[in-house]
């Protein structure tokens, strides 16, 4: 019996074409600025996020963090929605590397802008200058939501209007793009920066990116350096990207269609579902959770926890439509 493993799409394996790909990289060295791979890279992203350049980082979290630091100073405060990944998933990142407060607003992703002015902590000596918006696009720990662009355009608007610098979180963002037939570039028009994960369902092996003004992304080449995120032969890695952006954005429907028929399943089989995913995860809850991640593991089924009483199962380029009707088979087992 296979392993199938829904924990998350950070799970994926670099198929061969990448891998060959990886090998046959043309490298230099990153720190100085020589590797052709990593150029290549950044000059494709950024034309794709239609910013004017962008960097190559070696996780996510690096990545939201030197934006965070790039757009503020210790003492501010982040506006950021409810459960924001730079919040719950980066250990405390902000707080401990930037001295920055994060304060949530919002539901399920979406922040108005009336949230948004009303977050603005007033301009008087006693209070944190509120300096950045962040926004997280897909949202992670709301299911995987689309976040509809017409709320993003008013809390960005609003933001602008009171001089903050605005962020996005596209960990999920091409995601968010198939879900919603806009192109990357247009859900990435309205912020300064935008970082987007290569290692999630895009499939590549490591990597995010960050996009935005030249003279932005200038200054986080001295964060990244400074968070030891210099790599030296780093086109190996550039050049799974590079495959990932060229080969594995269009297919992201597979994944989005093998998420709902995962739900539907599960409702069948008796789990509560929250919501028909939007992409390609899927948060629902059944009776004896512990009980049933055991039989599940046993049966080689992986499935994440999300919270307490809270499961996330993740569709991925590792995972087939057979795959989700042997997964939903092991899930009735592991229910009885």
């Amino acid at each position: 019996m296979s392993t199938i493993d829904l924990r998350s799409d950070t799970v994926t394996r670099p198929c061969a074409a990448m891998r060959r790909a990886m090998a046959e990289a043309p490298v230099g060295d990153d720190v100085y600025g020589d590797d052709p791979s990593v150029l290549r890279l950044q000059a494709i992203f950024a034309e794709r996020l239609g910013k004017e350049a962008s960097l190559f980082f070696p996780s996510g979290t690096m990545a939201n963090q030197a934006c965070l630091r790039t757009h503020t100073r210790p003492g501010d405060v982040v506006l950021a929605s409810v459960d924001c990944h730079i919040l719950k998933a980066e250990t405390g990142a902000a707080a401990a590397l930037s001295g920055l407060q994060i304060k949530s607003l919002g539901q399920a992703g979406e922040i108005s802008g009336a949230e948004v002015l009303e977050g603005i902590h007033p301009d008087e000596l006693h209070h944190p200058a509120t300096t950045l918006l962040a926004i997280e696009n897909t949202h992670n720990f709301a299911g995987g939501r689309v976040v509809p662009q017409a709320t993003i355009e008013d809390a960005v608007a609003v933001a602008r209007a009171a001089g903050l610098a605005t962020h996005l979180d596209g960990a999920r963002l091409f995601n968010a793009a198939v879900a919603s037939g806009h192109s990357a570039a247009s859900l990435a028009a309205p912020f300064d920066t935008v970082s987007v994960c290569l290692s999630k369902g895009l499939g590549a092996p490591v990597g995010s990116l960050v996009a935005g003004q030249r003279e932005l992304i200038a200054m986080m080449h001295r964060t990244r350096k400074m968070l030891g995120g210099g790599m030296r032969q780093a086109g190996i890695l550039a050049a799974a990207g590079i495959h990932a952006l060229e080969h594995h954005v269009d297919r992201l429907a597979e994944d989005h269609a093998n998420a709902g028929r995962l739900a539907d399943g599960l409702r069948g089989l008796g789990a509560e579902v929250e919501a028909s995913p939007e992409t390609n995860i899927v948060m629902f809850s059944v009776p004896e959770i512990g009980s049933f991640l055991k039989r599940a593991g046993e049966a080689e089924l992986w499935i994440g926890i999300a919270g307490p009483g809270r499961l996330r199962a993740v569709t991925h380029l590792d995972v087939s439509a057979a795959d989700i009707e042997d997964a939903l088979n092991r899930v009735q087992l592991s229910l009885t």
